[in-house]
Parts: structure tokens; C-alpha cells; sequence
């Protein structure tokens, strides 16, 4: 027999109500989805610090075979990075200046003013897009490398 704590008698019929059940799963519900947005954003927050460690790490190679060449590389292959992908396994992109004409495939900033003076480095972020002027929405989550190295970052934040 069972017994009731409610009226302090003993029932006939002992368990949970279903509205009982129906808040014990609502409230594991909204936990699971807390959970579930904090893990997401962390993964998020890893992955732009991968892609900022990564480009650093490519500038510096960049920079030894500069000094080694007296140029800088054409590409990432150059330096023996051409098949690094960035954390959303997309390639690192990275424009020689020296090989281009005019201006148009360089990073720029709100004035459409290019944002490194030799070489343009980054990720196309989390999207995977990404156009010239780094305040363009496609171009909002990629981390860049601007005013020479001296802010490498996400696009929305230089």
C-alpha cells in the first residue's frame, strides 16, 4: 500500500500527475537548450582563436621567406602552408600585392581604403564568403589581418 505525504493517508493511487511530468520535462527542456547555446558559442569562440594562432603563425612564415627571398612568397605554397585550412576547412586566403593590378581584390575598410599596405591574409569565417570591403556582411565574420599585422581579428570588431 502507498501513502500519500500530501494528506498523510494512505491511497489507493500513487505517482506523478501529468502536469507534474509536463514541468519536470519543460524544465529539462530550457537546461538542455542553455547547455546546448553555451557549448555552441564556445566551440564559435575556439575556432576564431584557432583562426587568429593560425594566421599569426603565417605571417611569420611569410615574413622568414621574405627575408629569406627578398620577395614575398605568391602564395601560400610558397611557404609550405598551401594546403592549411582554416577551422571551417576553407583555404586561408592570401593576395601578393606585387601581383596585382589596381586595387580591387584588396581588403578594405568602411573608407574603401585597403587595410594592409604589401599582403592581404585571412579566414572567410564561419560562412565561408567574403568580399572586398570588410564591412560588408558577407565579409562580417572573417578573420583578418590588418594595418600590417598589428590587429588580427574578427572583421566586425577592427
Amino acid at each position: 500500500m502507498c501513502y500519500c505525504a500530501a494528506r498523510h493517508e494512505p491511497a489507493d493511487y500513487c505517482g506523478f500527475t501529468l502536469v507534474e511530468l509536463l514541468m519536470v520535462v519543460a524544465i529539462l527542456t530550457t537546461l538542455a537548450v542553455m547547455a546546448i547555446a553555451s557549448i555552441v558559442q564556445s566551440i564559435q569562440s575556439a575556432r576564431i582563436a584557432k583562426a587568429i594562432a593560425d594566421i599569426d603563425a603565417l605571417e611569420a612564415d611569410i615574413m622568414l621567406y621574405e627575408i629569406t627571398n627578398r620577395r614575398l612568397p605568391n602564395t601560400l605554397a610558397d611557404v609550405g602552408r598551401g594546403d592549411l585550412l582554416d577551422p571551417w576547412h576553407n583555404p586561408y586566403q592570401y593576395l601578393n600585392f606585387a601581383n596585382t593590378k589596381g586595387k580591387g581584390n584588396m581588403r578594405k575598410d568602411r573608407f574603401l581604403v585597403p587595410i594592409n599596405t604589401f599582403y592581404d591574409l585571412y579566414s572567410m569565417g564561419r560562412d565561408g564568403k567574403s568580399v572586398s570591403p570588410i564591412t560588408a556582411k558577407a565579409s562580417q565574420d572573417d578573420i583578418i589581418r590588418a594595418n600590417d599585422g598589428a590587429y588580427v581579428g574578427l572583421a566586425s570588431q577592427y
